[in-house]
């Protein structure tokens, strides 16, 4: 309930009551752009800064690894269950979704945590942002397979036969691999970061109007664009499988209780366990569903990004992340 009570969520939920009665409200997409960008920088110069008072340390490796070995089993999992429900393309593209994160929840989770005086690693910014791309090339990597599978060729009888539609032809890995990892927004979140740890107690300083004082401000803002964004997605939910929306609200605390399990074995502290766990739980809908309107142009967008911006994220928002939270402060505390 605390939660709720926090500035930028309940700009969320005026967002999301503003888009329900179809207001015109709205946020032009080049302030909605500016503002992702702000929070980007400023979580990175954040992360920097907590870096160069921590340093690259044995635990900050051990978080890093336990982030990168989530983004892949969550989408190998999502993939393996989807499948048996809908088309394997769709599997793939929202096994993607969810295999990877949403900067927003995360963003939200950090200052969710500062409000708390809850702390956390720097280097979990670090770890959102390598836990972006396998989601992406894994999904690639299926659907080329699937394409595989969908036009063979074989002999039969001196004949040859062509079974199933015509396949469109896979998209490079390498491609996929450059878009990923040099995608605009994860540079600036990287490079940012870099700038943090270089600049240390100086460059915080000389930076706290920007990245301290605005960025209450600058979240309240954007999640009050998200807020009208999800409302108005919502719509794309109706009519879609039980099973789907039940993936998209028990998914996400499936993978936040493997997150927890992983903190727990590894020793993470509480603050760097939550924030794994909101990373684990969230699910992209600004990055992936960019690169798979094109990658995988053969699965439904309404259903990846309906499920992902529609359900997911405002439970993430609304409820998921002080729950996570809390039970990883009992867990790990």
């Amino acid at each position: 309930m605390q939660n709720l009570l926090d500035p930028a969520i309940l700009f969320f939920v005026f967002g999301v009551l503003a888009g329900t009665v179809r207001s015109n409200l709205e946020i032009p997409h080049a302030i909605s752009r500016f503002l992702s960008l702000y929070l980007l920088m400023a979580l990175g110069l954040k992360g920097g800064f907590a870096l160069s008072h921590s340093g690259l340390t044995a635990g900050v490796g051990t978080s890093l690894a336990a982030a990168v070995a989530l983004a892949i089993v969550i989408p190998l999992l999502g993939h393996a269950f989807l499948r048996r429900f809908v088309s394997g393309f769709d599997a793939a593209a929202v096994a993607a979704t969810y295999g990877s994160v949403s900067a927003v929840t995360f963003v939200t989770a950090v200052q969710y945590l500062e409000n708390q005086h809850v702390p956390y690693g720097g280097h979990m910014a670090a770890a959102m942002a390598l836990m972006e791309s396998p989601a992406i090339i894994m999904a690639v990597v299926f659907a080329n397979r699937l394409r595989q599978e969908t036009q063979h060729v074989r002999a039969s009888g001196g004949a040859t036969v062509i079974a199933g539609p015509p396949a469109r032809a896979g998209m490079p890995l390498g491609r996929i691999l450059h878009e990923s990892f040099t995608d605009g927004a994860q540079l600036l979140l990287l490079g940012a970061m870099l700038v943090g740890l270089i600049t240390g107690d100086a460059g915080q300083a000389a930076m706290q109007p920007f990245s301290g004082d605005l960025f209450k401000g600058m979240l309240a803002f954007f999640l009050l664009d998200m807020g009208l964004m999800a409302a108005r997605n919502l719509p794309q939910v109706r009519g879609k499988s039980p099973v789907l929306v039940a993936y998209a609200v028990l998914g996400p605390v499936v993978h936040a209780s493997l997150a927890l399990g992983l903190a727990r074995l590894l020793g993470l502290p509480a603050g760097d366990g939550a924030l794994l766990m909101v990373l684990a739980a969230s699910a992209s809908y600004i990055a992936v569903p960019a690169v798979l309107r094109y990658a995988l142009p053969e699965a439904n967008p309404s259903l990846y990004f309906g499920l992902s911006l529609g359900v997911t994220f405002p439970l993430n928002i609304v409820v998921g992340i002080p729950v996570y939270a809390g039970i990883a402060g009992a867990v790990l505390g």
